[in-house]
């Protein structure tokens, strides 16, 4: 029999055991100093052990090992044998970086284990031997895996539940595995399997009784019945602790009763298995050089089943339209215009379906954000309240891999910068906890991601002093609180008076704001002294396609991403403004923005150049206004992006490209490069 090759499934462990850890650390962190909330606890053991069965299955001691000892300080907590204090919970949550970095490192086929790990792992045993003698019953022998590399013979005691079968057990595999350990002798016990007429096909009813003679480690054997974990009373002893008469003492193990505890298989505690979860629906990525990035994704069976349908549909468009086709005359020319329009509803509904695919919940980045406020509020001496809204807002898992990085950058930001000491806040007449916001909501077809606190606000004249000394500006007088809020996005920006590992090295807004321009977004901020800032992240839902504003310029096409679009409109003579050197600017309302010339920036020929003829499309992008113009508009249509990198090369002013209804190619404008540009040479 040919021996599965179990690599193919190592990514999915990876994929799986993150999402553990994830839901590790999200109940740790709402664990309550003194009494244990059973639930919580529960849902941090769980994880553990299937963390802990996984590596073990899959060969990764080194993760089975350091598992294993942790899931022995959650069992103590369990059973109520020890208390949840802020040292426990700071150690398990170090317990969870480090078996987030031991999952990194054997993902890349390198040894998980480091000393940074063994360190903590010391320390997870110094923790254990310390109450050991307060967490056994007195009026049991119970066996504890050595810690060290001791080995023995043992007796083991297998008495299958009923439903071992249809989790997918099998017991002869287990006993090939223990085979492959030592000498092994077993014994059957048939008294429970019923008669023929009622026999259930699908249930257990034996019991085993095995020897496994060897140097055999009592890891090696947990192993083996990891995955049976509440579908089995298990006893193991060492053959020396045997009582006459009797095959195998009752004692726990941590395999058959939840990684080392001391009651019996009687109440197990089940494995999160992969079949509990939506069904995973895989998509191959080019590789990435972030982390966080997945080269997978986890998409529910309703989102399958609406595709399946809609590709039944389909088909069955397409048969009527090839039916038609075949004996097509001009009487049945309303019905091939009927089939037409059907097909074009349901490639319309089918390219929806697909981009749900893609759609996923934002709670996957905000679940980082109790952790990281909570050891930056700590270590700078700050109370923070963090409140999290609109956690299953969905939107591109490629926007959602990116925006992570300028969210945080936007949370270190408040808690450092934005609420103040608790002192400086009573002082102030707030209450001493300060209060960070992060709201997410769909808006007018795009995602809006706020990030708000309750603190002092952005300092108008640390910005102001700041921004003259560089020279960006000469002089505050004229703008307002907002507009001078928008020179911390500048590059380098910081009015930090000391540098620490948190801030005031400059790198940090900017980096947001362009990392936001690059996913076709904008970024903004309002701020108000003494009652805090808001950060307002505005996002397209997906990259791959996007709601564009079609012009003609020259004899080009140029599609606008409507997100940037203000108004359209022909502007009159004396609304124009010329500053020399062929700059113009003109009146919109209460502003004065500069003339963008698509034609000049990319060199069309034959299109208009006197604005009066043209039409200006007034576009917002950086926080900043200008108007394009273009010979006509087109209509509005929705595109799906083409990487000009990929397929030419990066052009200053474009972001992609599209290929029209007519086979034609359409350029996809660069809002936020334009402005950019415009009002850099209008400074100048």
């Amino acid at each position: 029999m040919s021996q599965v090759d179990l690599s193919q499934f190592h990514q999915t462990f990876f994929d799986e055991s993150l999402e553990g850890l994830d839901a590790m650390e999200s109940a740790l962190l709402k664990l309550d100093t003194g009494a244990a909330d059973s639930e919580l606890v529960n849902t941090i053991f769980r994880a553990a052990h299937s963390i802990k069965g996984g590596s073990a299955t899959f060969g990764f001691q080194e993760i089975a090992a350091f598992t294993h000892v942790a899931e022995e300080l959650l069992d103590g907590v369990r059973s109520g044998k020890r208390a949840v204090t802020v040292e426990v919970v700071e150690l398990l949550l170090r317990c969870v970086d480090a078996l987030r970095g031991m999952l990194e490192r054997a993902k890349k086929g390198v040894t998980s284990a480091n000393q940074s790990t063994n360190a903590l792992l010391d320390e997870l045993r110094q923790q254990l031997s310390a109450v050991a003698s307060n967490e056994l019953p007195s009026d049991k022998q119970v066996d504890v895996p050595p810690a060290s590399d001791e080995t023995s013979d043992w007796v083991i005691g297998f008495r299958a539940k009923p439903g071992l079968l249809r989790s997918g057990n099998d017991p002869l595999r287990m006993f090939r595995e223990l085979a492959d350990l030592g000498e092994l002798d077993i014994c059957a016990h048939v008294d429970g399997v019923p008669a023929l007429d009622v026999l259930d096909p699908e249930q257990c009813y034996i019991a085993w009784d095995i020897n496994l003679a060897g140097k055999v480690k009592r890891q090696q054997i947990d192993a083996v019945f990891d995955w049976a974990d509440g579908d089995c009373e298990l006893t193991i002893a060492r053959q020396s602790s045997a009582i006459p008469g009797n095959s195998a003492i009752e004692c726990s193990t941590p395999t058959a009763n939840a990684g080392g505890s001391t009651s019996t298989g009687s109440d197990p505690v089940p494995i999160v298995r992969a079949s509990e979860k939506p069904t995973a629906l895989r998509v191959e990525n080019a590789p990435s050089a972030a982390a966080a990035e997945s080269g997978s994704i986890r998409v529910s069976i309703d989102k399958v089943d609406a595709l399946i349908n809609m590709v039944g549909e389909l088909v069955i468009t397409q048969s009527m339209l090839g039916q038609l086709g075949e004996h097509f005359d001009l009487s049945r020319l309303e019905a091939l215009r009927a089939g037409l329009n059907q097909l074009e509803r349901n490639t319309r509904e089918l390219q929806e379906s697909v981009m749900r695919i893609r759609m996923l919940p934002i709670s996957v980045v905000f679940q980082r954000f109790p952790r990281l406020v909570r050891d930056i509020s700590r270590k700078l001496g700050k109370q923070v309240n963090l409140e999290l809204h609109g956690e299953q807002t969905e939107l591109d898992k490629t926007v959602l891999e990116k925006i992570g990085d300028p969210l945080v950058h936007l949370v270190r930001n408040a808690v450092d910068h934005g609420l103040e000491m608790p002192d400086r806040r009573v002082a102030a007449g707030k209450n001493p906890t300060g209060t960070l916001r992060l709201d997410a909501f769909h808006q007018g077809g795009n995602i809006t991601v706020e990030v708000s606190d309750d603190g002092a606000g952005l300092n108008r004249d640390a910005i102001a002093r700041k921004a003259i000394e560089r020279g960006l500006i000469t002089s505050v007088d004229g703008l307002t609180d907002d507009e001078v809020a928008e020179l911390i996005f500048q590059p380098g920006f910081s009015t930090a008076e000391a540098t620490t590992d948190l801030s005031g090295r400059g790198v940090g807004m900017d980096v947001v704001r362009r990392n936001v321009n690059e996913l076709g977004g904008t970024v903004g901020v309002q701020t108000k002294a003494g009652a805090g800032s808001v950060f307002t992240i505005t996002l397209p839902l997906t990259l791959a396609i996007i709601d564009g504003l079609t012009a003609a310029v020259g004899g080009e096409s140029y599609i606008v991403p409507l997100v940037s679009v203000v108004e359209s409109l022909q502007i009159k003579r004396e609304q124009i403004i010329r500053l020399g050197a062929g700059r113009e600017v003109f009146r919109f309302r209460e502003e004065v923005l500069p003339i963008i010339p698509l034609h000049a920036a990319f060199g069309c020929q034959g299109a208009v150049s006197d604005p009066c003829d043209g039409i200006v499309i007034v576009v917002e992008g950086d926080g900043a206004r200008a108007g394009l113009l273009v010979d006509a508009l087109l209509g509005q249509q929705q595109a799906v992006i083409k990487s000009l990198e990929t397929n030419y090369k990066r052009v200053q002013g474009l972001s992609g490209a599209t290929i029209l209804g007519d086979g034609s190619i359409a350029l996809i404008v660069d809002v936020a490069g334009l402005v950019r540009l415009a009002h850099r040479k209008l400074v100048a």
